[in-house]
C-alpha cells in the first residue's frame, strides 16, 4: 500500500467522525478538569482534532469565560464537557447556547431524554458515553448524536470492562450513531486497529497532559514520562456498602490517603466514633508492642553474637528466637489454629 493510498483509506475510515465533528482528523481530546482548558484545547484544533473543554465543578461565569478565551485562541470548532450531575447542568447548558459552542458531551452519569433533546433543538451537536451496549442504544434511541465507549484502561473514573472488549461488544451492533473509542489509547497503530474494527474516531486523554501546551506542571508531566504501565492502578472499594467509583491513577501518597480515608470513614458510619476510637488505640498499641518485639530481639541477637563468639570464633552469629515475642506468639496461635482446623476436618461426621 503507497502512502498515498493509505491516507485515502485512514480518511474513508473516519470519515463519519470527521464530519459529526467537523474536523480533519476524528481524534477527540478528552476532557480532564483544570488541564484541559482553553490552551490544550486550542491547541489540538490547531492540529487537525477536537478540542474538548472539561467544565467540571465550574459554574457558569466560570465555563463562560473558558469558552469566550478559547474562542479567542481559535475559530475551529470545540465541545464542552458537562457533568450531568452537576447542580447547575441546566445554567452550563444555557452558557453552552448562548455562546453557540457547536457540541456538547455529557458525562459522569446517563443523560436524560430531554437534556439531549433540548441541547439538540438549539441546533448543537451531543455526544455521550456508553458504558455498555444496552446503555449504548438506549443513547440512540433517544437521538444522540455521537457515542464514546471508554474502558478501564482510561485514567481517572473508569467502568469495569476493557477497551478491546467493550469494542468488540458495541462496535459491530451500533447504528445511527458514530462510535468513538476510548481508553489507553496512545500510538497510531491503536488508532487504526479501532477504526478498522468500525470506530468513527478516538478519545486521547493522558497522552495530551504532556503537551507543552498543557497546563500541568512540569513534576506532573515528568511523573507520567517517567512511569510504566503497571504504576497506573485503580482504587480499590473496601466495603461493598461503601461504593466507589474506582478511579485509574499512578499510585502515590494520595491514593494511599484515599484509601485510608475510606476505611475511616466506614468505620465511623457503619461502627460508631466509639469503634474508631478503640480501633486507634489498638493500632498504637499493636505498633507499641511491635516497637518493643524489634528492641528484644535486637537484644537476643546481641547475647546470641556474643556466645557465639565466645565459643565459635569464626563462626556467624546465631539468632535465638524470643518464645514471649508478640510476633512469635501469633505465629504460634496459627499454627496451633490450622492443626485443629486439619483435626476437625480429619474428624468422622455423625
Amino acid at each position: 500500500m503507497t502512502r498515498h493510498s493509505g491516507h485515502e483509506r485512514l480518511a474513508a475510515l473516519w470519515e463519519p467522525g470527521c464530519r459529526l465533528l467537523g474536523v480533519n482528523r476524528a481524534i477527540m481530546g478528552g476532557a480532564m478538569t483544570w488541564v484541559s482548558e482553553r490552551n490544550l484545547v486550542a491547541a489540538v484544533a490547531a492540529a487537525g482534532g477536537f478540542g474538548v473543554i472539561a467544565c467540571g465543578a465550574m459554574n457558569p461565569d466560570q465555563l463562560d469565560d473558558e469558552i469566550t478565551g478559547t474562542r479567542e485562541l481559535t475559530d475551529r470548532p470545540f465541545g464542552v464537557n458537562l457533568i450531568v450531575m452537576h447542580p447547575d447542568l441546566d445554567r452550563l447548558i444555557d452558557v453552552c447556547i448562548g455562546r453557540t459552542v457547536t457540541h456538547v458531551v455529557l458525562a459522569g452519569g446517563l443523560p436524560q431524554a430531554a437534556t439531549i433533546r433540548r441541547i439538540r433543538e438549539a441546533g448543537l451537536r451531543v455526544l455521550a458515553f456508553a458504558p455498555a451496549l444496552a446503555i449504548a442504544r438506549r443513547l440512540v434511541r433517544s437521538g444522540i448524536d455521537g457515542i464514546v465507549i471508554e474502558g478501564m484502561e482510561a485514567g481517572g473514573h473508569i467502568g469495569p470492562v476493557s477497551t478491546s472488549v467493550l469494542a468488540q461488544e458495541t462496535l459491530p451492533h451500533v447504528d445511527g450513531a458514530p462510535v468513538f473509542v476510548a481508553g489507553g489509547i496512545g500510538r497510531g497503530e491503536a488508532i487504526a486497529s479501532y477504526l478498522r474494527m468500525g470506530a468513527a474516531g478516538v478519545q486521547l486523554g493522558t497522552r495530551f497532559v504532556c503537551a507543552r501546551e498543557s497546563v500541568a506542571h512540569d513534576n506532573f508531566k515528568k511523573a507520567f514520562l517517567r512511569a510504566s504501565a503497571r504504576d497506573a492502578q485503580p482504587s480499590r472499594q473496601l466495603d461493598s456498602r461503601f461504593p466507589v467509583i474506582p478511579v485509574r491513577a499512578i499510585v502515590n501518597d494520595g491514593v494511599r490517603n484515599f484509601t485510608e480515608k475510606q476505611r475511616e470513614v466506614i468505620a465511623r458510619i457503619f461502627f460508631g466514633e466509639s469503634f474508631v476510637r478503640v480501633r486507634e488505640h489498638f493500632q498504637i498499641d499493636f505498633r507499641r508492642k511491635i516497637e518493643n518485639s524489634s528492641r528484644r530481639t535486637k537484644c537476643v541477637r546481641m547475647a546470641a553474637s556474643h556466645e557465639a563468639g565466645a565459643h565459635q570464633p569464626d563462626s556467624q552469629p546465631r539468632l535465638i528466637p524470643h518464645r514471649s515475642t508478640p510476633l512469635a506468639r501469633l505465629r504460634r496461635a496459627d499454627r496451633l489454629g490450622r492443626r485443629r482446623r486439619a483435626r476437625n476436618n480429619l474428624a468422622p461426621k455423625r
